[in-house]
Protein backbone atom coordinates (compact mmCIF):
# COMPACT_ATOMS: atom_id res chain seq x y z
CA UNK A 1 0.00 0.00 0.00
CA UNK A 2 1.28 3.63 -0.71
CA UNK A 3 1.14 4.93 2.60
CA UNK A 4 2.05 8.47 1.24
CA UNK A 5 -0.36 8.86 -1.63
CA UNK A 6 -3.32 7.67 0.69
CA UNK A 7 -2.10 10.01 3.37
CA UNK A 8 -2.49 12.97 1.06
CA UNK A 9 -5.86 11.95 -0.39
CA UNK A 10 -7.17 11.35 3.07
CA UNK A 11 -5.85 14.68 4.43
CA UNK A 12 -7.33 16.25 1.10
CA UNK A 13 -11.22 14.46 2.60
CA UNK A 14 -10.39 15.93 5.29
CA UNK A 15 -9.88 19.20 4.39
CA UNK A 16 -12.57 19.14 1.83
CA UNK A 17 -15.14 17.97 4.42
CA UNK A 18 -14.40 21.19 7.00
CA UNK A 19 -14.29 23.80 3.61
CA UNK A 20 -18.01 22.38 3.49
CA UNK A 21 -18.48 22.68 6.97
CA UNK A 22 -16.84 26.59 6.54
CA UNK A 23 -19.36 27.35 4.02
CA UNK A 24 -22.59 26.14 5.83
CA UNK A 25 -21.44 28.52 8.77
CA UNK A 26 -20.64 31.28 5.38
CA UNK A 27 -24.11 30.57 4.32
CA UNK A 28 -25.65 30.92 7.76
CA UNK A 29 -24.41 34.39 7.97
CA UNK A 30 -25.71 34.73 4.61
CA UNK A 31 -29.24 34.08 5.93
CA UNK A 32 -28.54 35.92 9.19
CA UNK A 33 -27.61 39.30 7.71
CA UNK A 34 -30.26 39.01 5.08
CA UNK A 35 -27.36 39.00 2.16
CA UNK A 36 -28.85 36.09 0.28
CA UNK A 37 -29.99 38.81 -2.83
CA UNK A 38 -27.38 40.81 -2.16
CA UNK A 39 -25.92 39.39 -6.14
CA UNK A 40 -29.16 39.17 -8.03
CA UNK A 41 -28.00 36.98 -10.65
CA UNK A 42 -25.51 33.64 -10.52
CA UNK A 43 -22.66 32.77 -10.97
CA UNK A 44 -21.83 36.61 -11.70
CA UNK A 45 -22.70 39.46 -9.03
CA UNK A 46 -24.24 41.92 -10.89
CA UNK A 47 -22.53 40.87 -14.22
CA UNK A 48 -19.76 41.39 -12.70
CA UNK A 49 -16.98 38.53 -11.39
CA UNK A 50 -15.99 41.82 -9.20
CA UNK A 51 -19.44 43.40 -7.81
CA UNK A 52 -19.66 46.86 -7.33
CA UNK A 53 -19.20 48.88 -4.55
CA UNK A 54 -21.98 51.93 -4.68
CA UNK A 55 -25.00 52.10 -6.63
CA UNK A 56 -23.63 54.50 -9.44
CA UNK A 57 -21.72 51.92 -10.51
CA UNK A 58 -25.19 49.85 -11.67
CA UNK A 59 -27.56 50.93 -14.72
CA UNK A 60 -30.46 53.27 -14.16
CA UNK A 61 -33.16 50.43 -14.36
CA UNK A 62 -31.01 47.48 -12.52
CA UNK A 63 -34.00 46.13 -11.04
CA UNK A 64 -36.09 45.56 -14.00
CA UNK A 65 -33.17 44.31 -15.94
CA UNK A 66 -32.46 41.63 -13.36
CA UNK A 67 -35.80 41.03 -12.77
CA UNK A 68 -36.43 40.18 -15.71
CA UNK A 69 -33.03 38.11 -15.81
CA UNK A 70 -34.73 35.85 -12.93
CA UNK A 71 -37.66 35.81 -14.44
CA UNK A 72 -36.51 33.89 -17.95
CA UNK A 73 -34.81 31.91 -15.49
CA UNK A 74 -37.95 30.81 -13.25
CA UNK A 75 -40.31 30.17 -16.28
CA UNK A 76 -37.17 27.26 -17.21
CA UNK A 77 -37.21 26.15 -13.99
CA UNK A 78 -41.28 25.81 -13.93
CA UNK A 79 -41.23 23.97 -17.07
CA UNK A 80 -38.81 21.68 -16.12
CA UNK A 81 -40.94 21.29 -12.56
CA UNK A 82 -44.16 20.27 -14.41
CA UNK A 83 -42.31 17.93 -16.71
CA UNK A 84 -41.71 16.15 -13.88
CA UNK A 85 -45.36 16.30 -12.42
CA UNK A 86 -44.83 19.08 -9.64
CA UNK A 87 -47.60 21.61 -11.27
CA UNK A 88 -48.52 22.78 -7.88
CA UNK A 89 -45.15 24.10 -7.02
CA UNK A 90 -44.78 25.30 -10.43
CA UNK A 91 -48.13 27.61 -10.62
CA UNK A 92 -47.06 29.17 -7.11
CA UNK A 93 -43.74 30.20 -8.44
CA UNK A 94 -45.02 31.61 -11.53
CA UNK A 95 -47.96 33.24 -9.91
CA UNK A 96 -46.07 34.61 -7.22
CA UNK A 97 -45.27 38.00 -8.34
CA UNK A 98 -43.26 39.13 -5.27
CA UNK A 99 -40.21 36.70 -6.68
CA UNK A 100 -39.65 39.59 -8.99
CA UNK A 101 -39.07 42.18 -6.48
CA UNK A 102 -35.67 43.53 -6.47
CA UNK A 103 -34.25 44.56 -3.45
CA UNK A 104 -32.17 47.82 -3.11
CA UNK A 105 -28.66 47.68 -3.85
CA UNK A 106 -26.48 47.35 -0.43
CA UNK A 107 -23.04 47.15 -1.08
CA UNK A 108 -22.29 45.63 2.36
CA UNK A 109 -25.19 42.37 1.56
CA UNK A 110 -23.68 41.97 -2.00
CA UNK A 111 -19.85 41.63 -0.83
CA UNK A 112 -21.33 39.18 2.05
CA UNK A 113 -22.99 37.12 -0.76
CA UNK A 114 -19.94 37.67 -2.96
CA UNK A 115 -18.21 36.19 -0.39
CA UNK A 116 -19.67 33.10 0.39
CA UNK A 117 -19.74 32.36 -3.18
CA UNK A 118 -15.86 32.90 -3.27
CA UNK A 119 -15.76 30.39 -0.45
CA UNK A 120 -18.30 27.55 -2.78
CA UNK A 121 -15.34 27.95 -5.80
CA UNK A 122 -12.73 26.89 -3.38
CA UNK A 123 -14.67 24.17 -2.12
CA UNK A 124 -16.02 23.24 -5.48
CA UNK A 125 -11.78 23.14 -6.80
CA UNK A 126 -10.93 21.20 -3.86
CA UNK A 127 -13.59 18.49 -4.87
CA UNK A 128 -12.45 18.73 -8.40
CA UNK A 129 -9.02 17.83 -7.03
CA UNK A 130 -10.69 14.92 -4.83
CA UNK A 131 -11.62 13.52 -7.80
CA UNK A 132 -8.71 13.93 -9.99
CA UNK A 133 -6.71 11.89 -7.00
CA UNK A 134 -9.17 9.39 -6.95
CA UNK A 135 -8.94 8.14 -10.48
CA UNK A 136 -5.38 6.51 -9.70
CA UNK A 137 -7.97 4.17 -7.05
CA UNK A 138 -10.52 3.64 -9.76
CA UNK A 139 -9.01 -0.15 -10.49
CA UNK A 140 -7.45 -0.97 -7.12
CA UNK A 141 -10.08 0.82 -4.50
CA UNK A 142 -12.99 1.69 -6.85
CA UNK A 143 -15.01 3.10 -4.11
CA UNK A 144 -12.80 6.13 -3.72
CA UNK A 145 -13.10 7.23 -6.86
CA UNK A 146 -17.03 6.58 -7.33
CA UNK A 147 -17.59 8.26 -4.00
CA UNK A 148 -15.68 11.25 -5.20
CA UNK A 149 -18.01 10.95 -8.06
CA UNK A 150 -20.48 11.34 -6.24
CA UNK A 151 -19.59 14.20 -4.43
CA UNK A 152 -18.87 15.94 -7.45
CA UNK A 153 -21.78 15.81 -9.10
CA UNK A 154 -23.79 16.39 -6.02
CA UNK A 155 -21.70 19.98 -5.62
CA UNK A 156 -22.51 20.47 -9.48
CA UNK A 157 -26.41 20.32 -8.60
CA UNK A 158 -25.93 22.07 -5.47
CA UNK A 159 -24.43 24.91 -7.55
CA UNK A 160 -27.22 24.59 -10.28
CA UNK A 161 -29.84 25.28 -7.43
CA UNK A 162 -28.16 27.66 -5.95
CA UNK A 163 -28.95 29.59 -8.60
CA UNK A 164 -33.16 28.48 -8.60
CA UNK A 165 -32.55 30.00 -4.59
CA UNK A 166 -31.44 33.05 -6.27
CA UNK A 167 -33.59 33.46 -9.27
CA UNK A 168 -36.45 32.79 -6.96
CA UNK A 169 -35.87 35.30 -4.17
CA UNK A 170 -34.91 32.99 -1.53
CA UNK A 171 -38.70 30.84 -1.84
CA UNK A 172 -38.25 29.22 1.54
CA UNK A 173 -38.63 25.84 0.20
CA UNK A 174 -35.85 26.34 -2.18
CA UNK A 175 -33.55 27.26 1.16
CA UNK A 176 -34.61 23.97 2.77
CA UNK A 177 -33.64 22.19 -0.28
CA UNK A 178 -30.44 23.76 -0.74
CA UNK A 179 -29.33 22.94 3.05
CA UNK A 180 -30.31 19.57 2.82
CA UNK A 181 -28.46 19.19 -0.52
CA UNK A 182 -25.60 20.51 2.01
CA UNK A 183 -25.70 17.87 4.39
CA UNK A 184 -26.36 15.31 1.58
CA UNK A 185 -22.85 16.10 0.21
CA UNK A 186 -21.53 15.99 4.15
CA UNK A 187 -23.10 12.37 4.19
CA UNK A 188 -20.96 11.60 1.24
CA UNK A 189 -17.61 13.12 2.36
CA UNK A 190 -17.96 11.55 5.72
CA UNK A 191 -17.74 8.29 4.45
CA UNK A 192 -15.63 8.69 1.58
CA UNK A 193 -13.23 10.23 4.96
CA UNK A 194 -14.14 6.80 6.44
CA UNK A 195 -13.21 4.76 3.63
CA UNK A 196 -10.16 6.49 2.67
CA UNK A 197 -8.35 6.49 6.58
CA UNK A 198 -5.50 4.40 6.76
CA UNK A 199 -6.89 2.57 9.74
CA UNK A 200 -10.79 2.92 9.91
CA UNK A 201 -12.99 3.27 13.16
CA UNK A 202 -13.78 -0.43 14.01
CA UNK A 203 -15.81 -0.92 17.45
CA UNK A 204 -17.61 -4.18 17.90
CA UNK A 205 -21.62 -3.22 19.65
CA UNK A 206 -24.38 -5.22 19.48
CA UNK A 207 -27.27 -4.19 16.89
CA UNK A 208 -29.28 -2.53 19.02
CA UNK A 209 -26.78 0.52 19.34
CA UNK A 210 -26.34 0.56 16.14
CA UNK A 211 -29.82 1.01 15.32
CA UNK A 212 -29.66 3.87 18.32
CA UNK A 213 -27.50 5.90 16.07
CA UNK A 214 -29.68 5.46 13.72
CA UNK A 215 -32.52 6.45 15.19
CA UNK A 216 -30.13 9.97 16.95
CA UNK A 217 -29.24 10.66 12.68
CA UNK A 218 -32.94 10.82 12.48
CA UNK A 219 -34.38 12.60 15.03
CA UNK A 220 -31.60 14.95 14.42
CA UNK A 221 -32.72 15.50 10.94
CA UNK A 222 -36.41 15.84 11.65
CA UNK A 223 -35.36 18.39 14.10
CA UNK A 224 -33.16 20.33 11.28
CA UNK A 225 -36.70 20.15 9.63
CA UNK A 226 -38.63 21.98 12.32
CA UNK A 227 -35.54 24.09 12.76
CA UNK A 228 -36.48 25.25 8.91
CA UNK A 229 -39.80 25.45 9.68
CA UNK A 230 -38.93 27.89 12.59
CA UNK A 231 -36.59 30.09 9.99
CA UNK A 232 -39.17 30.32 7.69
CA UNK A 233 -41.36 31.38 9.90
CA UNK A 234 -39.08 33.98 11.11
CA UNK A 235 -38.13 35.32 7.76
CA UNK A 236 -42.27 36.51 7.50
CA UNK A 237 -41.71 38.49 10.47
CA UNK A 238 -38.53 39.88 9.01
CA UNK A 239 -40.05 43.35 9.23
CA UNK A 240 -40.45 43.42 12.87
CA UNK A 241 -37.59 44.18 15.33
CA UNK A 242 -35.91 40.89 16.47
CA UNK A 243 -36.95 40.79 19.71
CA UNK A 244 -40.76 40.50 19.06
CA UNK A 245 -39.98 37.39 16.55
CA UNK A 246 -40.03 34.39 19.29
CA UNK A 247 -43.13 36.07 20.97
CA UNK A 248 -44.64 36.07 17.70
CA UNK A 249 -43.81 32.53 16.39
CA UNK A 250 -46.68 30.11 16.82
CA UNK A 251 -46.50 26.08 17.36
CA UNK A 252 -43.40 25.78 14.88
CA UNK A 253 -41.70 26.96 17.50
CA UNK A 254 -42.89 25.48 20.47
CA UNK A 255 -42.38 22.22 18.35
CA UNK A 256 -39.12 22.68 17.62
CA UNK A 257 -38.14 23.43 21.30
CA UNK A 258 -40.09 20.85 22.68
CA UNK A 259 -37.81 17.90 20.23
CA UNK A 260 -35.19 19.31 21.12
CA UNK A 261 -35.44 17.36 25.28
CA UNK A 262 -35.86 14.11 22.97
CA UNK A 263 -32.65 14.95 21.24
CA UNK A 264 -30.78 15.53 24.72
CA UNK A 265 -32.39 12.56 26.61
CA UNK A 266 -31.33 10.12 22.73
CA UNK A 267 -28.52 11.34 22.61
CA UNK A 268 -27.59 10.82 26.39
CA UNK A 269 -29.19 7.16 26.53
CA UNK A 270 -26.31 6.62 23.73
CA UNK A 271 -23.42 8.34 25.53
CA UNK A 272 -24.44 5.99 28.42
CA UNK A 273 -24.37 2.76 26.30
CA UNK A 274 -20.98 3.65 24.00
CA UNK A 275 -19.56 5.18 26.93
CA UNK A 276 -18.97 1.63 28.21
CA UNK A 277 -16.87 0.55 24.82
CA UNK A 278 -13.22 2.36 25.31
CA UNK A 279 -13.16 2.80 21.55
CA UNK A 280 -16.08 4.96 21.63
CA UNK A 281 -15.38 7.46 24.20
CA UNK A 282 -13.82 10.30 22.49
CA UNK A 283 -16.20 10.30 19.48
CA UNK A 284 -19.48 10.02 21.88
CA UNK A 285 -18.21 12.33 24.16
CA UNK A 286 -17.98 14.78 21.06
CA UNK A 287 -21.60 14.37 19.84
CA UNK A 288 -22.88 14.73 23.40
CA UNK A 289 -20.89 18.26 23.66
CA UNK A 290 -22.12 19.12 19.97
CA UNK A 291 -25.33 18.36 20.75
CA UNK A 292 -25.47 20.18 23.82
CA UNK A 293 -23.83 23.01 22.20
CA UNK A 294 -26.42 23.26 19.67
CA UNK A 295 -29.27 23.47 22.15
CA UNK A 296 -27.69 26.29 24.33
CA UNK A 297 -27.10 27.88 21.07
CA UNK A 298 -30.73 28.09 20.52
CA UNK A 299 -31.82 28.83 23.89
CA UNK A 300 -29.68 31.76 23.33
CA UNK A 301 -31.64 32.80 20.09
CA UNK A 302 -34.55 32.30 21.84
CA UNK A 303 -33.85 34.28 24.93
CA UNK A 304 -31.60 36.60 23.20
CA UNK A 305 -33.62 38.60 20.62
CA UNK A 306 -32.55 35.67 17.99
CA UNK A 307 -29.03 37.32 17.60
CA UNK A 308 -27.56 37.39 14.08
CA UNK A 309 -23.94 35.78 15.61
CA UNK A 310 -26.03 32.44 16.63
CA UNK A 311 -27.67 31.61 14.05
CA UNK A 312 -24.86 29.84 11.69
CA UNK A 313 -23.43 28.65 14.85
CA UNK A 314 -26.45 26.66 15.67
CA UNK A 315 -26.91 25.70 11.86
CA UNK A 316 -23.36 24.93 11.86
CA UNK A 317 -23.45 23.02 15.41
CA UNK A 318 -26.47 20.20 13.68
CA UNK A 319 -24.41 19.82 10.43
CA UNK A 320 -21.44 18.76 12.51
CA UNK A 321 -23.46 16.53 14.95
CA UNK A 322 -24.31 15.41 12.10
CA UNK A 323 -21.39 14.16 10.20
CA UNK A 324 -20.05 12.76 13.92
CA UNK A 325 -23.60 10.80 13.84
CA UNK A 326 -22.04 9.41 10.52
CA UNK A 327 -19.22 8.52 11.11
CA UNK A 328 -19.53 6.70 14.63
CA UNK A 329 -22.40 4.60 12.58
CA UNK A 330 -19.72 3.84 9.97
CA UNK A 331 -16.77 2.70 12.38
CA UNK A 332 -19.89 0.25 14.27
CA UNK A 333 -20.87 -1.20 11.00
CA UNK A 334 -16.90 -1.44 9.25
CA UNK A 335 -15.49 -4.90 8.48
CA UNK A 336 -12.07 -4.90 9.79
CA UNK A 337 -10.23 -4.49 7.27
CA UNK A 338 -9.15 -1.25 5.20
CA UNK A 339 -10.26 -0.85 1.58
CA UNK A 340 -7.50 0.76 0.75
CA UNK A 341 -4.82 0.51 -1.93
CA UNK A 342 -3.16 -2.73 -1.34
Amino acid sequence: MNRTATKGFFKLCLTTLVAVYFLIAVGGIVRATGSGMGCPDWPKCFGSWVPPTSVEQLPENYKESYAQYRDKKNQKFVRLLHSIGMDETADQISNDKTILVEADFNPVKTWIEYLNRIVGVVIGLLIVLLFVRSWQYRKSSPILFWLSLATLLAVIFQGWFGSIVVSTNLTQWTITVHMFLAMVIVAILVYLLHVSAEQPLHISVANSLKWLVVLCAVLLLTQTFFGTQVREAIDRLAGASRDTWIASLGGEFIIHRSFSWLLVVVHGYLFWKLYQTSAAKTLTTTLMVLILSSVLSGVGMAYGGVPPYLQPLHLTLATVTFGGQLYLFFGLNSRNKSVLVK
